[in-house]
């Protein structure tokens, strides 16, 4: 077996259910579960109709590529959302099963290993694909810590020059998972100028773009903000999802997009890999990225859920509501496995401890005595959980 799999750690949810082993929730109260981020809203009537609509592309082999009508459609997208001219949709974007998938392949295919001791950058906490990816692609993996005392921002002026030597790849995530926060023009132009310094390719996770509190001000993107420094697409590659923005995280569809040359390896990688994209998919995908009006409903659900719950969960956790995505990150008095196990046992909550989100790194867990709270339940379940939350302390 490949030794590096002996560095995979168990998953934030696996270490969930061994804490609770053994632990019987209180049945006087219904089960509300806010710790993984599956959204739970409606998916929408015309990606169902398209998916049916579609059905006999299940008789066919799908290309690696996709379409051209999903590639333009993406593409269209893109323009319309970042007001970046058309990608090429022939060089510029590929279609992918899901962020998840691609985020991890995209380690394999960039990685040199021949090249001494590569380091993968990444942020802590972080979705645990990334640190994954890395070890399976022979890479260390070097965490900078995202702490409320720097407003939860990767600190690369902290990185050591020697780091920096190594490093071949650089993961990040804005709007950020766990603390929602979004990165500025300023912090996108450091990490270009590194980028250009040492070489390394950014991977730069999009997948909760489309939820944000301030329809007038969306987040500021990769491809935007090397747009704006009038920068082209050098080394940068976004992933970006429907699962979030249209509520179909069983149909694994987003894509990849940014610098030609790195794609037409990836694509290359990925036709070996096996993961193209089913025409059914595709199909549904089109009518999902030419369609606004659902996402904009989706939004302000999940802005009605905040402005209700928020409130509430302060009288008990330290919390604000993020600049983007759908977690709260909230600050414990007592430690975050406490904290789960009690609102668990006691009032049927789950929550995910913020240390299984991160690792030890620099003398610090900066999810220690924090917990997550996805806010994709329903209103009402949000509310009766901000409730629960209210008698813990």
């Amino acid at each position: 077996m490949n030794p590096n799999l002996n560095f995979l750690q168990p998953y934030p949810f696996q270490r969930l259910r061994d804490l609770f082993h053994g632990i019987k929730p209180n049945p006087e109260y219904a089960p509300i579960n806010l710790s993984i981020g599956e959204p739970k809203h409606e998916t929408p009537a015309l990606i169902k109709q398209a998916l049916v609509d579609n059905l006999a592309g299940l008789a066919n082999y799908p290309t690696t590529a996709g379409v051209t009508e999903l590639r333009l459609a993406i593409s269209s997208w893109a323009s319309r959302r970042y007001g970046i001219p058309a990608l090429d949709h022939e060089k510029e974007i590929i279609p992918i099963n899901g962020s998840r998938e691609a985020l991890f392949a995209f380690a394999q295919a960039v990685i040199d290993g021949s090249k001494p001791k590569p380091v993968v950058i990444c942020p802590n906490p972080f979705y645990q694909i990334y640190e994954g990816a890395a070890f399976l692609a022979g890479a260390q993996p070097y965490f900078l810590n995202n702490l409320p005392e720097n407003d939860y921002a990767m600190d690369f002026d902290s990185v050591p020059e020697v780091i920096f030597q190594h490093t071949q790849l650089v993961y990040l995530c804005s709007p950020g998972n766990p603390a929602g926060k979004i990165m500025t023009l300023d912090q996108w132009k450091q990490v270009f100028e590194l980028s250009d310094r040492y070489g390394f390719v950014i991977a730069a996770d999009e997948c909760y773009s489309e939820i944000y509190f301030d329809e007038t001000n969306p987040p500021l993107g990769a491809l935007q903000a090397a747009h704006k420094l009038g920068r082209d697409y050098t080394n940068l590659v976004i992933f970006s999802s429907l699962s979030k923005r249209s509520n179909v995280p069983g149909m694994r569809s987003g894509f990849v997009a940014g610098d030609a040359k790195i794609l037409e390896k990836f694509l290359l990688y990925r036709t070996y890999h096996g993961c193209a994209m089913s025409p059914t998919v595709q199909a549904a995908s089109i009518a999902a990225w030419n369609d606004e009006a659902h996402v904009i409903e989706n939004r302000r659900l999940y802005d009605e859920k905040f402005k209700a719950v928020t409130p509430l969960i302060k009288q008990t956790l330290q919390v604000e509501i993020p600049d983007g995505a759908f977690y709260l990150w909230g600050r414990s008095s007592m430690s975050d496995t406490e904290f789960a196990i009690k609102l668990y046992r006691d009032f049927n909550v789950t929550v995910l401890p913020g240390s299984f989100l991160a690792r030890e790194a620099h003398g610090v867990n900066p999810g220690k005595n924090f917990v997550r709270l996805a806010l994709v339940a329903s209103l009402q379940e949000c509310l009766e959980a901000a409730a629960r939350i209210k008698q813990v302390v």
